[in-house]
């Protein structure tokens, strides 16, 4: 009874979307089973003749019933468990898929990278239409596009994988269909072996999509870019210049006008750091940002989009760009932001700064206001003279375990600091009775000597150190 009960309640949870396990599809039998099982005895006798295997076994469940989503990738992966003909694949997936949309009730999800016939699917009209998430790519035929969007209009969340050098039109009126668009995500995939050929005919793929998310600003909440910007190495230098001509200030207007973000996360090259856009920028309120996580920004703008985000939980900058005429000023100004605006904050990455008394102060107010602080991380911007690197290290370590929030969890630092010995082993000390700690290190000789690996493998054994790791 526990058994049969347990089923009833875990296979509808299970079935919603059976295409999103970290599983190798392509070795699950089982999957391939249940759903040609669906197939009609006439075709399961065509297919048969062919030599493909055709499972007659009866279902305890109509587990088709329960998805909500169709990921024809990994659709794709399990109909070729049986057959490795190219037409032999096709027919089947024109059955699977027209069962796949008479089955499923409402469908929510669905990829479509690599096979898109089934929006021609007469069933289509009628299961798309409740479509919540579509993930594609712009090598989708532009007619694909324009079908879904004269079916599905309410779509809220909306993934592309760009690895098309051409503008695809489709795409465009796909997004601009949208009544509630809430997510966008943005990937470029080119394959850049194939395309350097081509490279003089290179169309811009972006200035029609943006300024057309423009648009749903009112709706958008999450935006999520990762712009693939570096030509290859063996790149002739005749086509660099090709590649290069993209100065991504379509990127930087279009964030102006998505006022209502919570989660922003991009990929970029730099920003691009020109008085109007800062300009701008310096009147845009982010006032519902949660995540803000991108790769290389200016320290300024970065202070412009965090100032009024008092939500802000999780803050990721891998880089700051740091321009040394205005870096005290900049910097300061950013941690004294911080710690004003930002004291939900549970995720943190500041630039480094100088051992100066105002850095200090607006530092440790910032500790000591930010109280569900979990990880802390220092990014490389300001370069100690030599020799003045273990005096920030020490002045670190004590800070922390003095200001810190109990929350406090994990910290690291992508810049050459030393630790001396005796600070390392006061740290850990004063540690003791708090959560292990995580380290993130940028520096090898903690490893190199023997005093050191002995003092760590100490406080590991005492559970203090959870886990210590040197870039």
């Amino acid at each position: 009874m526990v058994n049969r009960l347990w089923c009833k309640i875990a296979i509808p949870i299970l079935w919603r979307e059976p295409w999103n396990y970290a599983i190798d599809y392509c070795n699950k039998d089982s999957l391939y089973s249940i759903i040609t099982s669906y197939l009609s005895n006439d075709i399961k006798e065509f297919f048969t003749k062919k030599g493909i295997r055709i499972s007659n076994q009866p279902l305890v469940f109509d587990y088709l019933s329960f998805c909500r989503s169709i990921n024809v990738i990994i659709i794709d992966k399990i109909i070729s468990i049986e057959s490795s003909s190219e037409y032999n694949r096709f027919l089947l997936q024109e059955e699977i898929y027209s069962i796949l949309l008479k089955k499923c009730s409402e469908i929510k999800c669905l990829n479509i990278r690599g096979t898109y016939e089934l929006v021609y699917l007469p069933e289509a009209r009628f299961r798309l239409e409740s479509l919540c998430e579509l993930t594609c790519d712009t090598s989708i035929d532009s007619k694909y596009c324009y079908i879904i969007s004269r079916i599905c209009q309410q779509i809220q969340r909306i993934n592309i994988f760009n690895n098309n050098f051409k503008v695809n039109h489709g795409t465009a009126k796909l997004i601009e269909f949208q009544k509630n668009l809430k997510y966008f995500k943005w990937k470029d995939e080119f394959n850049y072996d194939y395309y350097t050929p081509y490279l003089e005919r290179l169309e811009d793929p972006y200035d029609e999509i943006f300024d057309i998310l423009k648009k749903h600003a009112n709706t958008l909440n999450h935006f999520e870019i990762v712009l693939q910007f570096d030509y290859p190495t063996n790149c002739h230098s005749d086509y660099r210049d090709i590649y290069n001509k993209y100065d991504y200030t379509f990127l930087q207007y279009t964030l102006l006008e998505l006022h209502n973000l919570k989660i922003l996360k991009i990929n970029t090259p730099i920003f691009l750091n020109n008085n109007d856009f800062n300009k701008k920028l310096e009147m845009v309120a982010y006032r519902n940002l949660e995540i803000f996580e991108t790769d290389f920004i200016d320290i300024y703008q970065a202070t412009c989009i965090i100032k009024n985000s008092f939500y802000l939980r999780e803050l990721r900058i891998h880089e700051y760009y740091v321009d040394h005429d205005e870096f005290n000023d900049d910097s300061l100004d950013f941690i004294r932001t911080i710690c004003e605006n930002c004291f939900l904050i549970e995720y943190l990455s500041i630039p480094t700064f100088p051992l100066l008394e105002d850095y200090c102060i607006e530092f440790e107010k910032l500790l000591k206001k930010c109280q569900k602080l979990r990880s802390l991380y220092f990014k490389d911007s300001y370069h100690y003279e030599e020799g003045n690197e273990l005096e920030f290290g020490e002045y670190l370590l004590n800070v922390l375990v003095k200001e810190t929030s109990k929350y406090l969890r994990e910290f690291g630092i992508t810049c050459d600091f030393e630790f001396s010995l005796k600070a390392l082993e006061t740290f850990f000390e004063k540690w003791k009775g708090r959560p292990a700690v995580l380290m993130y290190l940028e520096n090898s000789y903690i490893y190199k000597d023997d005093s050191y690996k002995r003092l760590v493998s100490k406080y590991i054994i005492e559970g203090v150190i959870k886990y210590i790791s040197i870039y």
